[in-house]
Protein backbone atom coordinates (compact mmCIF):
# COMPACT_ATOMS: atom_id res chain seq x y z
CA UNK A 1 0.00 0.00 0.00
CA UNK A 2 1.20 3.38 -1.04
CA UNK A 3 2.21 6.31 1.68
CA UNK A 4 -0.57 9.03 0.96
CA UNK A 5 1.53 12.51 0.04
CA UNK A 6 1.38 15.51 1.93
CA UNK A 7 0.05 18.30 0.78
CA UNK A 8 2.52 20.90 1.59
CA UNK A 9 5.86 19.97 2.66
CA UNK A 10 6.78 21.28 6.57
CA UNK A 11 10.30 23.42 6.76
CA UNK A 12 11.47 23.60 10.06
CA UNK A 13 8.71 22.08 11.78
CA UNK A 14 10.68 18.51 12.90
CA UNK A 15 11.73 19.61 16.32
CA UNK A 16 9.36 20.82 19.36
CA UNK A 17 6.87 23.92 18.86
CA UNK A 18 6.11 24.09 21.91
CA UNK A 19 8.78 23.54 25.32
CA UNK A 20 8.08 24.20 28.80
CA UNK A 21 10.40 24.79 31.50
CA UNK A 22 9.81 24.53 35.31
CA UNK A 23 11.79 27.65 37.16
CA UNK A 24 12.11 28.19 40.60
CA UNK A 25 15.22 30.14 40.91
CA UNK A 26 17.91 27.50 41.81
CA UNK A 27 20.93 27.13 39.61
CA UNK A 28 19.94 23.88 38.50
CA UNK A 29 16.61 25.53 37.05
CA UNK A 30 18.52 28.33 35.47
CA UNK A 31 20.63 26.28 33.58
CA UNK A 32 17.09 24.02 32.72
CA UNK A 33 15.76 27.58 31.58
CA UNK A 34 18.75 28.47 29.70
CA UNK A 35 19.33 25.11 28.09
CA UNK A 36 15.52 25.45 26.88
CA UNK A 37 15.61 29.04 25.40
CA UNK A 38 18.36 28.11 23.62
CA UNK A 39 16.56 24.75 21.87
CA UNK A 40 13.08 27.17 21.46
CA UNK A 41 15.68 30.08 19.34
CA UNK A 42 16.93 27.06 17.37
CA UNK A 43 13.75 25.30 16.52
CA UNK A 44 11.83 28.63 16.44
CA UNK A 45 9.12 27.49 19.16
CA UNK A 46 7.12 28.69 21.87
CA UNK A 47 8.71 28.69 25.62
CA UNK A 48 6.47 28.86 28.42
CA UNK A 49 8.31 29.12 31.81
CA UNK A 50 6.28 27.67 34.62
CA UNK A 51 6.96 28.96 38.27
CA UNK A 52 5.11 27.17 40.95
CA UNK A 53 4.43 29.11 44.40
CA UNK A 54 4.56 26.44 47.21
CA UNK A 55 1.79 26.40 49.68
CA UNK A 56 3.07 28.47 53.12
CA UNK A 57 4.73 25.75 55.76
CA UNK A 58 1.64 26.75 58.15
CA UNK A 59 -1.03 25.77 56.04
CA UNK A 60 -3.92 23.74 56.90
CA UNK A 61 -4.07 22.22 59.96
CA UNK A 62 -0.73 23.33 61.42
CA UNK A 63 -1.79 27.18 60.34
CA UNK A 64 -2.65 27.25 63.98
CA UNK A 65 0.79 26.15 66.00
CA UNK A 66 2.89 28.17 63.20
CA UNK A 67 3.62 32.10 64.71
CA UNK A 68 2.41 34.31 62.35
CA UNK A 69 5.65 36.60 61.99
CA UNK A 70 6.78 33.26 60.16
CA UNK A 71 3.98 32.63 58.04
CA UNK A 72 4.69 36.61 56.74
CA UNK A 73 8.20 36.28 56.30
CA UNK A 74 7.87 33.20 54.53
CA UNK A 75 5.48 34.96 52.25
CA UNK A 76 7.95 37.69 51.73
CA UNK A 77 10.69 35.60 50.96
CA UNK A 78 8.08 33.40 47.96
CA UNK A 79 7.39 37.08 46.68
CA UNK A 80 10.82 37.92 46.28
CA UNK A 81 12.22 34.92 44.81
CA UNK A 82 9.08 35.02 42.46
CA UNK A 83 9.95 38.96 41.15
CA UNK A 84 13.45 38.19 41.40
CA UNK A 85 12.67 35.22 38.66
CA UNK A 86 10.52 37.23 36.65
CA UNK A 87 13.14 40.23 36.57
CA UNK A 88 15.45 37.28 34.97
CA UNK A 89 13.17 35.94 32.58
CA UNK A 90 12.38 39.11 31.26
CA UNK A 91 15.75 40.44 31.05
CA UNK A 92 17.44 36.94 29.67
CA UNK A 93 14.84 36.79 27.05
CA UNK A 94 16.39 39.72 25.71
CA UNK A 95 19.37 38.15 25.33
CA UNK A 96 18.14 35.08 24.01
CA UNK A 97 16.02 37.23 20.87
CA UNK A 98 13.04 34.58 21.78
CA UNK A 99 9.84 35.67 24.01
CA UNK A 100 9.10 33.65 26.99
CA UNK A 101 5.64 33.42 28.65
CA UNK A 102 5.77 32.96 32.40
CA UNK A 103 3.20 31.16 34.14
CA UNK A 104 2.89 31.55 37.95
CA UNK A 105 0.77 28.68 39.65
CA UNK A 106 0.12 27.81 42.96
CA UNK A 107 -0.27 24.10 44.72
CA UNK A 108 2.22 21.14 43.68
CA UNK A 109 5.25 21.87 41.38
CA UNK A 110 4.62 18.30 39.68
CA UNK A 111 0.72 18.69 38.70
CA UNK A 112 1.02 22.31 37.98
CA UNK A 113 3.80 22.03 35.09
CA UNK A 114 1.78 18.55 33.93
CA UNK A 115 -0.86 21.08 33.67
CA UNK A 116 0.52 23.91 32.02
CA UNK A 117 2.24 21.35 29.47
CA UNK A 118 -0.90 19.92 29.11
CA UNK A 119 -2.60 23.66 28.63
CA UNK A 120 -0.33 24.96 26.07
CA UNK A 121 0.19 21.43 24.25
CA UNK A 122 4.01 21.13 25.27
CA UNK A 123 5.73 18.91 23.30
CA UNK A 124 8.57 18.65 25.63
CA UNK A 125 9.46 19.56 29.23
CA UNK A 126 12.93 20.93 30.01
CA UNK A 127 13.54 21.05 34.27
CA UNK A 128 16.53 21.31 36.55
CA UNK A 129 18.56 18.27 38.16
CA UNK A 130 16.64 17.98 41.59
CA UNK A 131 18.87 17.87 44.70
CA UNK A 132 18.28 17.23 48.20
CA UNK A 133 17.06 14.00 49.99
CA UNK A 134 13.29 14.39 48.90
CA UNK A 135 13.71 13.21 45.19
CA UNK A 136 15.58 10.00 46.74
CA UNK A 137 12.30 8.90 48.42
CA UNK A 138 9.40 10.24 45.97
CA UNK A 139 11.47 10.08 42.76
CA UNK A 140 12.70 13.54 40.91
CA UNK A 141 10.70 15.61 39.05
CA UNK A 142 11.94 14.67 35.92
CA UNK A 143 11.34 11.20 36.58
CA UNK A 144 7.83 11.83 38.10
CA UNK A 145 6.79 14.21 34.84
CA UNK A 146 8.59 11.38 32.54
CA UNK A 147 6.41 8.29 34.54
CA UNK A 148 3.34 10.20 33.48
CA UNK A 149 4.76 9.51 29.54
CA UNK A 150 3.08 12.20 28.04
CA UNK A 151 5.96 13.83 26.88
CA UNK A 152 9.35 13.77 26.97
CA UNK A 153 11.66 15.10 29.70
CA UNK A 154 14.70 16.70 29.61
CA UNK A 155 16.84 16.90 32.61
CA UNK A 156 19.85 19.70 32.66
CA UNK A 157 22.11 18.60 35.69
Amino acid sequence: MAMAQRDTFELGTDGPRTIVTGVDGTPASLRAVAYAAGLARRQHAQLVCVYVRRPPSGSACLSCLVDPAILAAEETTVAEIEAEVRQRIVEDSATWGIGVRLVVRSGDVLAEIARVARDVGADTIVVGASRGIVHRLFGSLGSRLQRRGRWPVTVVP
